[in-house]
């Protein structure tokens, strides 16, 4: 799945299946990076790591506890309890909500897959989870940076869609979109 070179673009390069030791959970790391226009942005929290759940990718059925499929999705403004885009909590606590999160839409059977903070060794069910550096299984993802990357997102969204972002939760982000590649296997 390839770029499009239109719109707002977040790209994720899956590259790993990691399991920590202890109870051998598993999460899928790789990196993401906005473009503009098929354009590489540059700036703080505009390109990073990310973490989800163990593959191999599936879109159905619901509640399968795995990540989403290689795909090309639309974003659209999260309207729920625990996750926002519009009206998060200020607060860096990571009991504070609502937290910040974007939601993609298209996941086949799956809904509520968002693009929110980590932390811990994961924290996701099929969602994204915005991180600094996960070198190996026993590396953390930290609340505060996986915060500070998702609300770098939502701005970058708002300031490259402009009076055309959405004013309430739960609408299309014209123009915007996760494109997600690779569906790479634990090996261990």
């Amino acid at each position: 799945m390839a770029l499009t070179g239109i719109g707002w673009e977040l790209l994720i390069l899956r590259r790993s299946e990691q399991r920590r030791p202890s109870d051998g959970k598993r999460r899928t790391v790789g990196t993401y990076q906005i473009f503009h226009n098929g354009v590489k942005q540059m700036g703080v929290g505009l390109s990073g790591m990310v973490a989800e759940t163990r593959g191999p990718g599936a879109n159905r059925p619901a509640g399968n506890n795995r990540r989403i499929e290689e795909g090309h999705y639309q974003l659209f403004t999260q309207a729920g309890s625990k996750y926002v885009t519009i009206g998060y909590s200020d607060s860096e606590s990571a009991s504070a909500k609502p937290k910040p999160g974007v939601e993609l839409v298209g996941t086949g059977s799956r809904s509520e897959i968002l693009i929110h903070p980590g932390q811990g060794f994961l924290s996701s069910v099929g969602c994204i989870n915005p991180c600094t550096s996960l070198p190996n299984a026993s590396e953390m993802i930290d609340f505060v940076p996986s915060r500070k990357r998702v609300i770098a997102i939502i701005n970058d969204l708002k300031a490259f869609t402009g009076p055309e972002f959405p004013t309430r939760n739960g609408e299309k982000i014209v123009s915007a979109f996760v494109v997600v590649e690779g569906e790479p296997e634990f090996e261990g």
